[in-house]
C-alpha cells in the first residue's frame, strides 16, 4: 500500500484543575464586601464580574475562598498579611507540578502513548518560575527518559500554548519520528491584587487556574479523533506594545489589560487571517482562545462567525474562566467532545490565540475522526 505524507496531528489532549472552585457570584459579593469603604468600585466591579462571561473558576488557593475579611488577596487597609511574591512562588512551586503531571497523564492515555516515546516536552507557564524547573520534575515523575529534548516557554502570556503547538509541528516536521508532550500550567489566582484600582479588579474577574497537555506526533491507524495541524503563523501586530503589560512586582505579578484589545484585535485580525488563509475557503471550525468575553464577541462580529462556531471558546470561558496558555487546548478539548457527540466528519479548522506585544497566533487545522484516519494514511480524501 501506497501511504501518503505523515500526518503530522495533536494525538491526545488531557486538562486539569485545581481543587477549590470559584463561583463567580460568591467572588463578586465577598470582594464587594472588601470594597465597603469604596462603593463606587465596589458597583464597578460587580458590573464586571457578572458582564465577563465566567460563571466558574478554578483555584489552588483555598484562602480565595474565605470570607472578605479572611482574604489576604482581596482589598484592604494594610497589606501586612498580604502573600508576598515570594510566598506566591512557592504556592506556585507545591501546586504546579502535580497539575501539570495530571494533565501529562491524561493526555498520554488519550493518545495511546507511552511515556518512553517522548522525544520532546515543551513545559509552557508565565505565572510562575523556579528552578530546576517543572520540566525535570515531571520528566522524572513521568518516566521519560533523561535525554528527552526539554524546552521551556516561559513568561509569554496566553499565546504561549498555541505557540507550542505551532513549535512542535515544526519538530515532527522535520523528524517524523519525534512525539511531542506540551504542558501548560497557569496558576493566574494566584497575582489577583489587593487593589481597587480598575485594572486589577477587571484583571481578578476572569482569569483561573488549570493545566493542560498534549501529544503532537504523527498519526497512525490506532489513534482516534485527531487534529490534523497544517500550517502556522505569527504576527507582532503595530503600535500595541503598551496594551498588555505583566510585570512583577512585590505582591505577585502587575498585570495591565487595555479596554482597547478587544477594539484592536477586532480591527487587525480579520486582515491578518483572510492573509493566512489566502484565498482558501473560510473553515468551519474556529478555536478562539477566549482571553475575555470582548474578544470573542468581537471576533465573531467581525469575522462573520455564527455562534456555534464560538460555543467552545465560550463555554471555556464560563466554566474555567481564562487560564492563560493552557486555555486553547481546554478549547480543542471542548470541540473535540462536541464533535464527537455530533458525529461529525471531517472539517477544517483554524486556531487563534493572543498575548503582549500584541502578539497573534494561528494555525490551520482539521478535525480527522477516527473512521477517517485510515483514508487519509492511505493517500485519500485530503482535508
Amino acid at each position: 500500500m501506497e501511504y501518503a505524507d505523515p500526518i503530522i496531528a495533536i494525538l491526545g489532549i488531557g486538562t486539569a484543575v485545581p481543587g477549590y472552585r470559584i463561583e463567580q457570584a460568591e467572588a463578586a459579593q465577598r470582594l464587594a464586601e472588601a470594597l465597603k469603604d469604596r462603593p463606587d468600585s465596589a458597583r464597578w466591579a460587580k458590573r464586571i464580574f457578572k458582564q465577563c462571561g465566567v460563571e466558574t473558576r478554578y483555584t489552588c488557593e483555598p484562602n480565595l475562598l474565605e470570607s472578605a475579611s479572611d482574604c489576604r488577596y482581596l482589598p484592604r487597609t494594610s497589606n501586612k498579611d498580604v502573600p508576598t511574591t515570594e510566598a506566591r512562588m512557592e504556592t506556585y512551586k507545591r501546586q504546579s507540578v502535580p497539575l501539570g503531571l495530571q494533565a501529562a497523564r491524561l493526555a498520554l492515555s488519550d493518545g495511546d502513548m507511552d511515556a518512553s516515546d517522548i522525544t520532546h516536552l515543551i513545559t509552557v507557564s508565565c505565572t510562575g518560575q523556579f528552578l530546576p524547573g517543572m520540566d525535570t520534575a515531571l520528566v522524572r515523575q513521568l518516566g521519560l527518559a533523561p535525554t528527552v529534548n526539554r524546552i521551556a516557554l516561559h513568561f509569554l502570556g496566553c499565546a504561549a500554548g498555541l505557540k507550542a503547538v505551532c513549535l512542535s509541528r515544526q519538530i515532527v516536521g522535520g523528524q517524523p519520528s519525534a512525539n511531542v508532550l506540551i504542558v501548560c500550567v497557569e496558576l493566574c489566582t494566584l497575582h489577583i491584587q489587593p487593589s481597587s484600582e480598575r485594572e486589577h479588579l477587571y484583571a481578578a474577574s476572569f482569569f483561573g487556574d488549570g493545566a493542560s497537555a498534549c501529544i503532537v506526533g504523527t498519526a497512525g491507524p490506532h489513534h482516534r479523533s485527531i487534529f490534523r495541524l497544517h500550517e502556522p503563523h505569527s504576527v507582532l501586530l503595530p503600535d500595541s506594545s503598551e496594551e498588555m503589560v505583566w510585570e512583577v512586582g512585590d505582591y505577585g505579578f502587575d498585570l495591565y489589560l487595555s479596554s482597547n484589545i478587544p477594539k484592536l484585535i477586532g480591527r487587525m485580525i480579520p486582515a491578518e487571517v483572510e492573509r493566512f488563509l489566502n484565498g482558501e475557503i473560510k473553515p468551519d471550525l474556529w478555536a478562539i482562545h477566549p482571553g475575555g468575553r470582548g474578544i470573542v464577541d468581537t471576533l465573531q462580529d467581525k469575522l462573520g462567525l455564527t455562534h456555534e462556531q464560538t460555543r467552545s471558546s465560550r463555554t471555556v470561558l464560563r466554566e474555567y474562566g481564562n487560564v492563560s496558555s493552557a486555555t486553547i487546548l481546554f478549547v480543542l478539548n471542548e470541540m473535540r467532545r462536541e464533535l464527537q457527540v455530533l458525529g461529525s466528519g471531517p472539517a477544517n479548522g483554524i486556531a487563534l490565540a493572543f498575548g503582549p506585544g500584541l502578539t497573534a497566533e494561528m494555525i490551520k487545522f482539521a478535525y480527522v475522526p477516527s473512521a477517517s484516519i485510515q483514508e487519509q494514511l492511505a493517500g485519500g480524501a485530503y482535508v
